[in-house]
């Protein structure tokens, strides 16, 4: 049984390179192209609104798992960087989505090893199930660092 769901945003040129982004959710800003692509430094730019689409996707999403797999989340913070290739003829592509998750999770009842574990296989069915990340051609690379604590 499919199910479907639409998302919106509203962009609008407000001159120069600047722009103006209205998302469904809510929130609203300025973006423009980053400074090596004649933009401005310090705003949203939609490389960074990309990378930021598959990092808080798959942060979601590995929420989601920690609940399923029963496992007491203490913190979670994923540095993402995206790579992005410029072909010859000037096309560009994000090749490469680099995920550094740094995870600690409580130990409870069971040994480490056993929770560390289980905390990939989450980390597993996050990517597996991340809207984003299975909406792009890049390659995914997920390098977890792990720490489970008493």
């Amino acid at each position: 049984m499919s199910r479907s769901a639409t998302y919106h945003t509203t962009v609008r040129w407000t001159g120069d390179h600047w722009g103006h982004i209205e998302m469904g959710n809510g929130p609203e800003m300025k973006f423009s192209a980053p400074p090596d692509a004649q933009g401005h430094a310090g705003v949203l730019t939609p490389e960074d609104a990309f990378v930021a689409a598959a990092n808080s996707c798959v942060m979601m999403m590995f929420i989601w798992a920690t609940e399923r797999f029963r496992l007491k989340l203490l913190s979670f913070e994923c540095r993402t960087e995206g790579t992005k290739l410029i072909e010859l003829d000037r096309t560009e592509i994000f090749t490469r989505l680099h995920f550094r998750p740094v995870i600690r999770i409580a130990r409870g009842d069971e040994n480490k090893e056993v929770v560390e574990a289980r905390t990939r296989r989450a980390l597993e069915a996050a990517q597996k199930y991340s809207l984003v990340a299975n909406s792009v051609k890049s390659e995914i690379i997920l390098e977890p660092e792990i720490s489970v604590v008493d």
